[in-house]
């Protein structure tokens, strides 16, 4: 019996289509991408915005773009190394800095449109800005790439500070930390508590009590700012 060892010729090679560089490399999903910036031919070329958030080892990236067929247009940035300005100078990666990172960018965007404060009191209650009569609120829709939105996933965290802020997205508060599976409503006193990062002051407590020396190691940095389980809200 013969047998006939498969070959890929030079005709294979030529139908193989691979995909574009930067969803090989993991960056972009370019099928939620068509959906985020397809805009109807009755809008006149008007910008649609989409709220991009991204995450490094070290730094969380908030920013406001438009596409245009020439290149994406950024309206607005705002990056977690930047809230060392403002009084928060540890955990610069945990929910409550990607938090801070989405309303410092939607208060960047909106400094200029005193008509809209946004939410004064933070409760961790789902908050949407109302419409003034003057002008409609800055409209973007969310874009974080090839990660998902499962319930409590802290890039919505950057989305619940630019509603707090005083953007305006669709979105549903049952992907938020602290939605309950049951009957799908939001636990406003333990989304706050993430957001005022409770979630780590309680996890110090456990530490210092159980494991002193991996509390050293572990929030180093906490204890190097002298800051105490009790003061990290």
């Amino acid at each position: 019996m013969a047998f006939v060892k498969d070959q890929k010729t030079e005709a294979y090679f030529k139908r193989v289509e691979v995909r574009f560089k930067r969803r090989r490399a993991g960056k972009i999903d370019y099928q939620a991408r068509i959906y985020l910036i397809n805009q109807d031919k009755s809008k006149y070329n008007t910008p649609k915005y989409q709220f991009v958030v991204r995450f490094t080892n070290e730094d969380i990236i908030a920013r406001i773009v438009s596409a245009s067929i020439a290149c994406d247009m950024v309206m607005a940035a705002a990056y977690a190394h930047e809230l060392t300005c403002y009084g928060l100078e540890v955990g610069l990666t945990n929910y409550a800095a990607v938090y801070c990172t989405g309303l410092l960018v939607a208060r960047c965007v909106l400094k200029m449109l005193e008509i809209y404060q946004g939410n004064v009191k933070v409760t961790g209650e789902d908050f949407s800005v109302e419409p003034a009569e003057s002008r409609r609120p800055f409209r973007a829709r969310l874009d974080i790439g090839l990660l998902r939105t499962t319930t409590g996933n802290c890039v919505l965290g950057a989305l619940k500070g630019a509603l707090d802020g005083g953007l305006d997205f669709p979105h549903s508060e049952k992907r938020f930390a602290g939605s309950k599976n049951d009957d799908k409503q939001l636990d406003a006193e333990a989304y706050r508590k993430y957001i005022f990062s409770g979630h780590v002051a309680s996890y110090m407590r456990s530490l210092m009590e159980d494991e002193p020396e991996k509390d050293q190691s572990h929030f180093s940095a906490y204890l190097k700012k002298e800051f105490e389980a009790d003061e990290i809200e």
